[in-house]
């Protein structure tokens, strides 16, 4: 029980810290399942670590969520945002084309390609702002990008905020966008198999509770930490990241 622990502790850092930073949280597991010889996570452990970073990023943005009123029209862009992932997603799964997409070899080439795109999307100049350029184009034409998260290794904050920086927002108001766009998706992942949580065995029940409290802890530290880090500085350190996990992943595939 002590080595599923640590490896739901593990799993919870990956998923606390890759869900909300542009990098790829499909690389990460690789990598650990490497160190470690993870076995397959239970599909209800997954969900367990969504919900934790969901109720992470509710409690950040409560106040904006509480008052809806005054925020209604920027409910309804992320949701018209959503819409492309939630539509081509269903598709990908019901066919079961999205599992030909998880290969270690996709993934690797993702997050080199990506990484260079955001480091070539982080040059824009142009600094719009969520509170008053963020409109239903805007909205319509990240949630398209948004499609390419799909695919493993790509980072849906990463492909998100280089959405926003090539449309010319300003690397916060990026970086709020994908935050918000966060929502509906871990709403989908944590809530589908949500109730069969309450059928498992008691060990279960507290691995899970562990995977949630961890998940939540260390997702709104990184919440907190990345929207302080890009007021000051830019995405370069991210994208040196991921040519370094680039590198891993390769050396994986190939030696």
């Amino acid at each position: 029980m002590t080595s599923n622990f640590f490896e739901v502790f593990i799993l919870s850092i990956i998923q606390g810290v890759s869900e909300f930073l542009p990098i790829s949280s499909a690389a990460h597991l690789i990598i650990a399942s490497e160190i470690y010889q993870f076995k397959k996570q239970s599909l209800l452990i997954d969900i367990s670590l969504h919900l934790g970073s969901l109720l992470a990023i509710l409690f950040y943005f409560k106040n904006e969520i509480l008052d809806f009123r005054q925020n209604i029209n920027l409910f309804y862009k992320i949701l018209i945002s959503s819409l492309p992932l939630i539509l081509i997603g269903y598709f990908l799964y019901s066919t079961g084309l999205i599992y030909k997409l998880r290969d270690i070899k996709v993934i690797a080439w993702a997050t080199l390609f990506f990484g260079i795109l955001i480091y070539i999307a982080d040059k824009n100049k142009l600094l719009k702002k969520i509170d008053s350029d963020f409109n239903f184009k805007s909205a319509l034409i990240i949630g398209m990008f948004q499609i390419l998260a799909l695919i493993p290794g790509v980072s849906r904050a990463g492909i998100t905020i280089t959405a926003g920086r090539i449309l010319g927002f300003n690397r916060t108001s990026s970086a709020k966008i994908s935050f918000y766009l966060a929502i509906p998706a871990l709403i989908g992942a944590s809530t589908i198999g949500i109730k069969d949580l309450f059928k498992e065995s008691a060990e279960f029940n507290i691995l899970a509770g562990v995977g949630i409290f961890f998940s939540f802890l260390f997702s709104f530290i990184t919440i907190k930490f990345f929207l302080k880090y890009i007021k000051n500085f830019s995405l370069n350190i991210f994208v040196i990241y991921r040519i370094f996990l680039a590198i891993i992943l390769f050396y994986i595939i190939y030696f």
